[in-house]
């Protein structure tokens, strides 16, 4: 595991859980929101959040949480070795989405920018969420499935596998 793809619908907890993968295996942590987002939640030029993605597929070992644009997501799941698709049943993801509103002013949330735009950002999220069939489809799935001749995939579906995962990873790691 040197090149670690985390990716899923909105508020299912990525941005910790790639935190907490990065500390336990002091792989480095680029938070895609903080790539393509300034302070105040305003988009890089494209340009600009091409070449900073770019160079971090080229470095030697990274851990990139978030999806991007439709075509850095794919180059990314062609350059990780690791692929770890966080899908959560929707009525948590939404759940999440909310509840990471409500905390909002006391919290900022994991891997975002400064000042985020927590309304809009909450009701792009839900948006996201309604439309993720069009992108998380069964046959997206088959082939990450498919992926795992030549990769490590993880395929992570309840809280459970999400909590015990990093657990279970450093009990592997130390037992081998």
């Amino acid at each position: 595991m040197k090149k670690v793809a985390v990716f899923g619908k909105p508020g299912g907890g990525k941005s910790t859980f790639s935190k907490n993968l990065s500390v336990a295996t002091g792989i480095p942590l680029y938070q895609l929101d903080k790539i393509e987002y300034l302070t105040g939640g305003e988009k890089v030029a494209e340009n600009i959040y091409l070449q900073k993605h770019n160079e971090i597929l080229k470095s030697e070992a990274w851990i990139i949480d978030g999806l991007g644009t439709i075509a850095t997501f794919r180059e990314r799941l062609s350059e990780a070795d690791t692929l770890i698709y966080i899908d959560l049943p929707l009525r948590v993801h939404y759940w999440w989405v909310t509840k990471r509103l409500f905390k909002s002013p006391l919290f900022k949330p994991e891997g975002w920018p400064d000042k985020s735009p927590m309304i809009q950002s909450t009701i792009t999220s839900w948006v996201n969420l309604r439309n993720s069939p069009k992108l998380w489809t069964p046959e997206f799935s088959k082939k990450l499935a498919g992926m795992s001749e030549y990769k490590s995939v993880y395929h992570i579906s309840s809280v459970k596998e999400l909590k015990n995962f990093i657990d279970n990873f450093i009990n592997r790691k130390t037992s081998s």
